[in-house]
């Protein structure tokens, strides 16, 4: 399947000839014990790993696919049991050339599938370096001014730090399992997301904490005030389906 320039003007990207599809991953509230969210992950259409769709995507290529990831990801979710969760997006910010413009298709989508901006979340991914602050910065105002929620990906890995949320304040920041690997026994660790569950506060920007796998992994960050979780203890990605019930029992005790 080719994909052109998604209400680019032509200016941005050779055609994308590469076929692939969504899994979805629930984010679990665990203080109400529901789905919060899901994220939409890249997958080929026969199974294959986000890495294998991400390892064909070039350069010039780089803006198509990002447009039709968003466009897929909302067409695949508009037709699932989202039972009113949110929809996490990830986007490629130097894919964006002018945010305006290239919100467009994504517009269009939600419109032409009935689903709520309100409901949908973008997600700044940090595999490549964000060159110019100045402009994500003005990505998510856009993003904010037509009414989508907005997120900061693997908070404390990589590019994603204090100095990122120092230029502007997102919606969301998603905890690296960097940060909550072994939270329950590494005081360090416990102390750095403590500090920065203050700073959320101060900032109204809500926390997610990625990658959980263990019970006490997550009884730590609720300890630690954090609600909203995503890992391999609660769910796996579902392929081309949503996980209506995590597992949540564990947490009762």
């Amino acid at each position: 399947m080719a994909f052109g320039d998604g209400g680019c003007g032509g200016q941005c990207a050779d055609r994308l000839d590469l076929d692939f599809t969504m899994a979805f991953q629930p984010i679990v509230d665990i203080a109400n014990g529901g789905v919060w969210a899901h994220e939409a992950l890249v997958r080929g259409i026969q199974g294959q790993g986000a890495g294998w769709v991400l390892g064909q995507v070039t350069e010039s290529t780089r803006y198509a696919f990002d447009q039709t990831c968003r466009i897929k990801a909302i067409e695949l979710a508009s037709s699932l049991p989202m039972n009113g969760a949110r929809l996490s997006i990830n986007f490629l910010p130097n894919a964006v050339y002018k945010a305006e413009t290239c919100i467009r298709a994504t517009l269009a989508a939600a419109r032409r599938c009935g689903f709520p901006t309100e409901r949908i979340i973008f997600e700044v991914t940090e595999n490549e370096r964000v060159v110019d602050h100045d402009h994500l910065k003005s990505i998510f105002n856009e993003y904010r001014r037509q009414g989508f929620l907005t997120a900061i990906d693997d908070f404390g890995s990589g590019y994603s730090g204090l100095n990122l949320l120092a230029e502007f304040q997102p919606d969301i920041i998603k905890l690296d399992m960097e940060l909550t690997r072994n939270i329950d026994t590494e005081r360090a660790r416990r102390s750095i997301v403590k500090a920065i569950m203050t700073v959320c506060e101060d900032l109204a920007i809500t926390p997610i904490a990625e990658g959980i796998e263990t019970v006490d992994e997550a009884k730590a960050l609720r300890d630690l005030g954090v609600t909203l979780m995503q890992g391999y203890l609660f769910a796996k990605p579902a392929f081309e389906a949503v996980v209506t019930d995590p597992e949540l029992a564990m947490l009762a005790a």
